[in-house]
C-alpha cells in the first residue's frame, strides 16, 4: 500500500511575509491559513492521483491547529497539536510510510532568503549539523532517512529549495516565493497550488529510492543561541558541551538521541 506523510508549515507558504500572518491569534493569519490549507490540499490531491491509498498530514506550525480540516480530501488523516515526541514536525512517522512530502517549509535561522527564517525556535541564531547550517527541512529529512523513508517533495521559499538541491538533487522542489530583505516575491496562490499538485504527483511516480538520504555514522549538532544564558543552561544537558558563551554542542551516533537533545534545546 502506498502511504504518504505530508508535513506542513506556514512560513514557506506563498504570500506569507510577516509574523502577524503566522499567529493564530491575529486577524492577518486568516488568509495565510486559507492558503496553507490550499497548498496542503494540492499536495494531498497530487499524492492521491499518483496512487496513494492513505495520506497523513501533520499540521506543523506553532499550535499545530492551522489547517482547515473540512477542506482536506476524505482519504486524509490530520494530526493536530503536539505530543511532545522528539520527531516533532514529523511525529507519528514510521516505517509503514512510502514517502515524505514537505509543504510550506522555510529557510534556516541566519539565512537572508526569507524574512521569517528560523530553525525550530526564535531563540536560535544558528544551528549546524555535522558542520553545515541546518534548516527544519534538513532536521526532519534525517528523521525520514533514519527510518529508511525517502523525502520525495518540498515546497517553500527559493533559498530552502536551493538548500534541498545540495542535500539531494533528486528531491522535487517547488519554490512558491523568494525573500528579499523584509519583503517576499510570491507566486499567485492558485499557481502555487497547481505547481505543488503537479510536483507531488510527479515526485511520487518517480524513482523514490533516489530520494533516500544516506545516514551519517555520527551526528554533531551545534546550537548558537541569541542569549548566552540559554547556552549556559543547555550546557548541563547530559552529554552536551558549552563551546563558548553562546554555543552548545551535542554529538551521538543515534540520531534519535540528537533529536531528544534538540527537543530540550529549543
Amino acid at each position: 500500500m502506498v502511504k504518504v506523510y505530508i508535513s506542513a508549515d506556514i512560513e514557506g507558504i506563498t504570500g506569507v511575509t510577516h509574523w502577524d500572518e503566522t499567529d493564530l491569534q491575529k486577524e492577518e493569519s486568516k488568509a495565510a491559513r486559507e492558503q496553507m490549507t490550499a497548498e496542503v490540499v494540492a499536495a494531498c490531491e497530487g499524492a492521491l492521483s499518483a496512487g496513494a491509498q492513505e495520506v497523513w498530514v501533520k499540521d506543523s506550525h506553532d499550535t499545530g491547529r492551522n489547517i482547515i480540516a473540512a477542506r482536506l480530501p476524505r482519504e486524509v488523516r490530520l494530526v493536530r497539536g503536539w505530543t511532545g515526541h522528539p520527531f516533532s514536525m514529523v511525529q507519528e512517522l514510521n516505517e509503514s510510510f512510502s514517502a515524505v512530502v514537505m509543504v510550506g517549509y522555510h529557510s534556516r535561522a541566519g539565512a537572508a532568503t526569507n524574512p521569517l527564517a528560523h530553525t525550530m525556535s526564535g531563540q536560535i541564531a544558528l544551528l549546524t549539523l555535522n558542520g553545515h547550517p541546518a534548516s527544519e527541512f534538513t532536521l526532519h529529512s534525517y528523521v525520514a532517512a533514519s527510518l529508511g523513508i525517502p523525502v520525495a517533495f518540498l515546497s517553500g521559499d527559493r533559498g530552502l529549495c536551493d538548500e534541498a538541491a545540495l542535500l539531494n538533487s533528486h528531491i522535487t522542489t517547488v519554490a512558491v516565493k523568494e525573500g528579499i530583505g523584509e519583503a517576499t516575491v510570491n507566486l499567485h496562490p492558485e499557481v502555487a497550488a497547481a505547481r505543488i499538485k503537479e510536483g507531488v504527483a510527479a515526485a511520487l511516480k518517480g524513482d523514490l529510492s533516489l530520494c533516500r538520504l544516506p545516514v551519517p555514522q555520527r551526528f554533531v549538532m551545534q546550537v548558537r543561541y541569541k542569549q548566552a544564558s540559554r547556552a549556559h543552561q543547555m550546557g548541563f544537558y547530559p552529554g552536551a558541551r558549552q563551546m563558548d558563551e553562546a554555543m552548545v554542542e551535542y554529538a551521538h551516533e543515534n540520531y534519535f538521541e540528537v533529536l531528544r537533545f534538540l527537543l530540550f534545546a529549543t
